[in-house]
Protein backbone atom coordinates (compact mmCIF):
# COMPACT_ATOMS: atom_id res chain seq x y z
CA UNK A 1 0.00 0.00 0.00
CA UNK A 2 2.50 2.42 0.83
CA UNK A 3 4.25 2.18 -2.54
CA UNK A 4 0.64 2.90 -4.02
CA UNK A 5 0.52 5.95 -2.11
CA UNK A 6 3.64 7.26 -2.81
CA UNK A 7 3.25 6.67 -6.82
CA UNK A 8 0.02 8.38 -7.21
CA UNK A 9 1.66 11.70 -4.76
CA UNK A 10 4.52 11.50 -7.82
CA UNK A 11 1.43 11.55 -10.25
CA UNK A 12 -0.12 14.52 -8.34
CA UNK A 13 2.65 16.45 -8.33
CA UNK A 14 3.96 15.70 -12.09
CA UNK A 15 0.16 17.07 -12.96
CA UNK A 16 0.96 19.85 -10.76
CA UNK A 17 3.99 20.79 -12.37
CA UNK A 18 2.45 20.37 -15.88
CA UNK A 19 -0.37 22.57 -15.19
CA UNK A 20 2.03 25.05 -13.98
CA UNK A 21 4.11 24.50 -17.54
CA UNK A 22 0.68 24.93 -19.63
CA UNK A 23 -0.35 28.34 -17.73
CA UNK A 24 3.05 29.70 -18.56
CA UNK A 25 2.90 28.35 -22.70
CA UNK A 26 1.81 30.43 -25.15
CA UNK A 27 2.12 29.50 -28.99
CA UNK A 28 1.99 31.56 -32.41
CA UNK A 29 0.96 30.64 -35.66
CA UNK A 30 -0.05 31.99 -38.78
CA UNK A 31 -1.71 31.36 -42.02
CA UNK A 32 -1.35 32.93 -45.57
CA UNK A 33 2.31 33.60 -44.84
CA UNK A 34 1.76 35.78 -41.94
CA UNK A 35 -0.87 37.78 -43.27
CA UNK A 36 -3.00 36.15 -40.06
CA UNK A 37 -1.20 35.21 -37.24
CA UNK A 38 -2.40 34.13 -33.59
CA UNK A 39 -1.10 33.88 -30.07
CA UNK A 40 -2.43 30.79 -27.49
CA UNK A 41 -1.98 29.76 -24.61
CA UNK A 42 -1.96 26.20 -23.07
CA UNK A 43 -5.44 26.14 -22.68
CA UNK A 44 -6.20 26.54 -25.64
CA UNK A 45 -7.51 30.44 -24.88
CA UNK A 46 -6.41 32.84 -27.60
CA UNK A 47 -4.74 36.11 -26.57
CA UNK A 48 -3.93 37.91 -29.99
CA UNK A 49 -4.82 37.56 -33.64
CA UNK A 50 -2.84 39.75 -35.71
CA UNK A 51 -4.23 40.69 -39.66
CA UNK A 52 -2.24 42.17 -41.54
CA UNK A 53 -3.99 45.45 -43.49
CA UNK A 54 -3.05 43.83 -46.89
CA UNK A 55 -5.89 41.73 -46.10
CA UNK A 56 -8.04 43.52 -44.62
CA UNK A 57 -7.63 45.85 -47.57
CA UNK A 58 -9.02 43.11 -50.47
CA UNK A 59 -12.27 42.83 -48.93
CA UNK A 60 -12.10 39.10 -49.15
CA UNK A 61 -14.11 38.10 -45.99
CA UNK A 62 -13.98 35.10 -47.07
CA UNK A 63 -10.26 34.41 -47.59
CA UNK A 64 -9.86 36.36 -43.68
CA UNK A 65 -12.07 33.55 -42.13
CA UNK A 66 -9.90 30.94 -43.83
CA UNK A 67 -6.63 31.95 -42.54
CA UNK A 68 -7.86 33.24 -39.25
CA UNK A 69 -9.71 29.40 -38.75
CA UNK A 70 -6.06 28.24 -40.25
CA UNK A 71 -3.96 29.67 -38.19
CA UNK A 72 -6.04 29.40 -34.97
CA UNK A 73 -6.22 25.50 -35.66
CA UNK A 74 -2.53 25.07 -35.82
CA UNK A 75 -2.30 27.19 -32.98
CA UNK A 76 -3.89 24.75 -31.12
CA UNK A 77 -2.21 21.61 -32.72
CA UNK A 78 1.11 23.29 -31.00
CA UNK A 79 -0.43 22.99 -27.71
CA UNK A 80 -1.38 19.66 -28.19
CA UNK A 81 2.08 18.69 -29.32
CA UNK A 82 4.00 20.63 -26.74
CA UNK A 83 1.43 19.48 -23.96
CA UNK A 84 2.04 15.58 -25.17
CA UNK A 85 5.62 16.29 -25.36
CA UNK A 86 5.91 17.49 -21.74
CA UNK A 87 3.51 14.40 -20.90
CA UNK A 88 6.31 12.41 -22.22
CA UNK A 89 9.40 14.19 -20.61
CA UNK A 90 7.46 13.86 -17.00
CA UNK A 91 6.78 10.12 -18.07
CA UNK A 92 10.66 8.87 -18.56
CA UNK A 93 9.89 8.48 -22.62
CA UNK A 94 6.55 6.92 -21.68
CA UNK A 95 3.52 8.05 -22.16
CA UNK A 96 1.77 5.42 -19.72
CA UNK A 97 -1.35 7.80 -20.21
CA UNK A 98 -1.56 7.95 -23.96
CA UNK A 99 -5.37 7.29 -24.51
CA UNK A 100 -7.14 7.68 -27.77
CA UNK A 101 -8.14 10.51 -28.38
CA UNK A 102 -6.53 12.63 -25.84
CA UNK A 103 -3.41 13.66 -27.26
Amino acid sequence: MPDLKQMLTQVQQMQEQLQQRLERLTVEASAGGGMVSVKMNGQKQLLEVRIEPAVLESADREMLQDLVLAAVNDAGRRVDAELQQQVSLFAGGLNPFKLPGLF
